[in-house]
């Protein structure tokens, strides 16, 4: 799927994707994922479904799901680079990827956020119900490099 608003494509195609550049944002900008090694980035793109944005045949946002597309899907990794936000990116990808063909009847869609809780509450996103049942592993400074010799 492709779509072209105001310059700007919103693709899905995997073919498309500029993984040094969206290793460059996740590993250098990004508080999710400091110092992500490329590999680890090249891995969980070949293993999600993805999404580019792209203006001037630069890549300038991107996001991917975790899915097995049929029961559930972890959205993580947004981005828009700094340079294009405040154009409404963000919510056309939103919409963009809300209403892919294998996203749909999912039972559960999930994400967890720091401080874009107003962009997907617009999309039916709400604080996880019964937290309690939640659980997770954990491990903070999984990219950080050994200094043991």
């Amino acid at each position: 799927m492709e779509i072209t608003e105001n310059g700007f494509i919103f693709s899905d195609n995997k073919e498309l994707l500029q993984i040094d550049s969206i290793h460059h944002y996740l590993s250098g900008e990004s508080y999710w994922a400091k110092n992500i090694p490329l590999d680890t980035v090249k891995r969980s793109i070949e293993n999600s479904l993805c999404f580019g944005i792209y203006n001037d045949n630069k890549q300038i946002g991107f996001a991917r799901w975790i899915t097995d597309k049929a029961t559930f899907a972890w959205l993580c990794d947004v981005y828009v680079e700094s340079a294009h936000r405040g154009k409404g990116l963000s919510k056309k990808l939103m919409s963009f990827m809300i209403f892919h063909p294998d996203l749909q009847n999912l039972r559960r869609y999930q994400l967890a956020t720091l401080d874009a809780h107003g962009l997907y509450e617009q999309f039916g996103f709400s604080p996880v119900q019964n937290p309690e049942r939640q659980m997770a592993i954990v491990i903070p400074d999984a990219y950080s490099s050994s200094t043991e010799d």
